[in-house]
Formats: structure tokens, sequence, C-alpha cells
């Protein structure tokens, strides 16, 4: 008989360790009557939400308040960033009830404020700028109360027209996301380049300066302290009026890795600078993200703008 015993076996594939979440990152499962509400909603009108697909932590929190951000454009991106847990391949048709079904959904949830975003569609003519105009459009057919809030990406090679034909549209706020430091735009968004997101940014202001504009970093992918101030420099520069920073949290064990778990404090501190820099403005947390509390933010910032227009008139007047 052959001897077993001394024969190596084989081992197990070793999965890698997950990390594990300081107690201010944890947050409650979803759950709840509103929850549900919102899903079913969004299966019976066939939309596509960045809250599920990004694995965003705080949907419980908003589905059950019946908020919740739509994705157009598809659920499958053309570019792969490291650090985005939605699916990359070929996209399939854009479709054509996306618009009406989206405005549908925000008169069905009683949206005050709504925040649209998308894929990345680099295989349309238009990088899927028109989808994002049609849908600002049902919306303001169907909902005209409501304000819109969209999160474009960047129109890579398309740009300046994308962003002429949706400001045209007329939404009220205009969200691009730098997402990281320059440095790391390599490794963490390869498809991406860091001045080409700046220059939509300032594109927005160029073309109609009374579109608020936002966007928003994540924080523990490496960035130095110094790095992040500079960012903020950045946006100030291109005239951006809120920024959000918020941790990033790894999706899977494929996708890259969290450096540092920021501490609230160390987020207050960057949220103070923010402010001292002149942003109308700041949502820093570690659970912070784009559409997070947008309503409510977007009415900060409003007010915000006519303080300050008001105290420049009355210098003015002096």
């Amino acid at each position: 008989m052959n001897d077993l015993a001394n024969t190596p076996q084989p081992q197990p594939e070793e999965r890698p360790a997950r990390q594990r979440k300081p107690d201010w990152i944890r947050v409650r499962a979803p759950a709840g009557e509103g929850y549900h509400e919102t899903r079913r909603l969004m299966r019976e009108l066939n939309l596509n939400t960045v809250c599920e697909e990004a694995a965003c932590p705080n949907i419980g929190e908003c589905w059950t308040k019946k908020h919740a951000t739509v994705m157009i454009l598809g659920d499958v991106c053309t570019r792969a960033c490291a650090f985005c847990n939605v699916k990359t391949g070929m996209p399939r048709k854009v479709d054509p009830m996306e618009p009406e079904n989206t405005a549908i959904a925000a008169a069905k949830m009683g949206l005050e404020h709504i925040v649209i975003t998308s894929v990345d569609r680099d295989d349309l003519p238009d990088g899927g700028a028109m989808q994002f105009v049609k849908v600002i459009e049902a919306l303001r057919r169907n909902t005209p109360d409501t304000t819109i809030e969209i999160l474009t990406p960047d129109f890579r090679g398309k740009m300046r027209r994308a962003v002429e034909m949706i400001c045209e549209a007329g939404p009220d706020v205009y969200n691009h996301n730098l997402e990281t430091v320059p440095r790391l735009y390599p490794t963490i968004r390869p498809g991406a380049r860091y001045y080409a997101s700046l220059r939509l940014l300032e594109e927005v202001k160029a073309h109609n300066p009374l579109i608020f504009t936002k966007s928003g970093i994540m924080l523990g992918l490496g960035e130095e302290r110094l790095e992040v101030h500079q960012v903020m420099d950045d946006m100030r520069s291109a005239e951006v009026d809120f920024i959000t920073m918020g941790q990033y949290l790894q999706p899977t064990p494929k996708h890259a890795k969290v450096e540092e778990f920021v501490t609230p404090k160390a987020f207050d501190a960057y949220g103070a600078i923010a402010r001292a820099k002149g942003f109308l403005q700041v949502a820093s947390s570690p659970l912070t993200r784009s559409s997070y509390h947008a309503g409510d933010d977007f009415a900060k910032m409003r007010a915000a703008r006519e303080e300050r227009l008001a105290k420049q008139a009355a210098r003015e007047r002096a």
C-alpha cells in the first residue's frame, strides 16, 4: 500500500485577510420598510443605483428615508478604477426609458433634491452627455420643484461639448470627483487625468457661473496631508463651491487596499482647513460620500452663497 501519511496534501488557497474596520466606520445592515420600498421601486422602474453598485455604507440610512442616487447609462463601466466596485466591460444599449423612469421615481419618492450619476461610457460618441440632458429635462417636466444634482464622469476626449450640453440643460449642482491626489492617479484612477478633471470643473463655471460645482476625494489611499491641502487649493482655483472628503473602503480583496483609516478628528481638521480656504460648503467625515445628505448640504450651500453675496453688496455700498 502507498503510505499516504507522508504524501504532501494540497493546501487550500489562502484568501487575503480582511482589514478590520474601526468602530467609527461601522454601520447597521439595511432594514426597514422604507428601505424595501425604495428597493422595489428601483426594480420596478429598471433603474440602477450607485448606492448598490458601489456598495455604499450609507445605503441603509438613505434608502430608509427614501433617498437614492440613480446611476444612468447602465451598470457596466468602460473603465476599471482600482477603488470602484462597479462592473467593468462592454455596456449594453442605452435605455430610452431611463429619463422618464428616473422622473417617475423622483415623483413617487417625493424628492426635493435628486442626485444623478453614471458609469463611464467611453464607447458612446458623446460619452453619455445627452442622456444626462434627457434626464434633467424629464425631471424639470415631471417634478419642477426638485433640485437636480449631477455627478458626471470626465467625458475623456469629449469634455467641452459634453459640459456645454449639460450646462445648457440647467442642473442646480454639477459634481465631478477628483477622487484622490495627483500622485496616486496611475494606480488608483489610471483611465483618467487629474488636470483634465480640474479643467472640466473650470469649464462648468466658465459656461454658467451660477451652477454650483462640487468635487470630492477619498482619504486612506496613501495620500499625504500636504497633498490633500494642494487638492483643496486646486479646487478653489477652479472655483469649486463644495468639497466632500470621506474614508476609502476596499470593496473586495481585488481592489486597492486601505492604507489608513483616517480618524474622525483628522477629518474634522481637514474640514476646518477647507472652510478656511473659502469653500461654500464642506462635508468631511469617515462616512461622507458624494450624495450623502446632498439635499441638506445643497440648502446650506445656497444659503451660504446668498450670505456671501449680501456681504459683498454691503461692502460695495459702503
